[in-house]
């Protein structure tokens, strides 16, 4: 069964505001293949859009491009957000995309697979897909770091700290994180396929943005939702350890947050 732990309206707004796209080598890495697998660029499908932050970024290689979630609420925010014409959203499970069969070229899924249903996911990628077409699923872990100066190391502790606080809230399907997509790796139905698990980028961020990042992750929501007053003590906490550790007041100040991301893909042989 998939998981269904993004669907409220507040939290698809944080979503919005705080997450972030596939960034430059994550980029690098999906194109590349892309380039060297296929032969058509007529439909990509980004399947658990979300707010749509990585959809945008299909959108300058494919004639079209479409954003799937089962998040009415996420749907909204990105279509709000403003779009090309040839890109577009719709709400619906992942495993039920209303789209025909072998029709896509590409189907994608940025920090996502781990919640889908993934047996009924992986007989709809290759539903969707067209001969030739290719599957990509990529994901950030938990490797966080955060880099500022001479405090770097005291910095990605307080980040461990953290998240070791909102850990028991996980959800199970993060283990599927935990373990690099290996689950998800070995359920792909194509035989040439692949999985990158060393793939860093650095993202620049404010204090106030980081914050943010960490109260749109689902166990933090959870949290939130079974101890609000304890959640909210930990977010004002967070924000006054960074500011101290960094010798700063201004939570504009900048910092860069270093992440490690893993990649799973496939092509479908005609």
């Amino acid at each position: 069964m998939a998981a269904r732990l993004f669907e409220k309206k507040e939290h698809a707004a944080i979503y919005k505001k705080y997450r972030f796209s596939a960034q430059e080598n994550l980029q690098k890495v999906i194109f590349a293949y892309l380039d060297k697998k296929l032969n058509s660029f007529r439909l990509a499908v980004d399947v658990g859009c979300g707010s749509g932050q990585s959809t945008q970024l299909l959108a300058g290689r494919f004639e079209k491009v479409v954003g799937t979630d089962v998040s009415e609420a996420q749907i909204e925010e990105a279509k709000q957000a403003g779009h090309p014409p040839h890109v577009s959203f719709l709400a619906c499970p992942a495993e039920e995309v209303p789209l025909d069969d072998h029709s896509a070229d590409l189907v994608v899924a940025f920090t996502a697979a781990h919640w889908f249903d993934i047996p009924r996911f992986m007989t709809e990628v290759d539903r969707l897909l067209a001969p030739s077409g290719c599957v990509i699923l990529c994901s950030n872990t938990l490797d966080l770091q955060l880099r500022y100066g001479d405090c770097s190391e005291e910095l990605t502790e307080i980040l461990r700290e953290v998240i070791k606080q909102i850990s028991p809230y996980k959800h199970e399907k993060i283990n599927r994180v935990l373990d690099d997509y290996k689950e998800i790796f070995d359920a792909v139905p194509f035989q040439d396929k692949e999985r990158i698990t060393d793939i860093f980028d650095k993202m620049p961020m404010s204090v106030a943005n980081l914050v943010g990042y960490i109260q749109s992750f689902s166990p933090y929501q959870t949290f939130l939702k079974k101890q609000p007053e304890a959640a909210k003590s930990l977010v004002a906490k967070i924000e006054q350890r960074l500011l101290e550790t960094m010798g700063v007041s201004s939570e504009e100040t900048q910092l860069e947050l270093w992440t490690r991301q893993v990649c799973v893909l496939a092509h479908k042989k005609a």
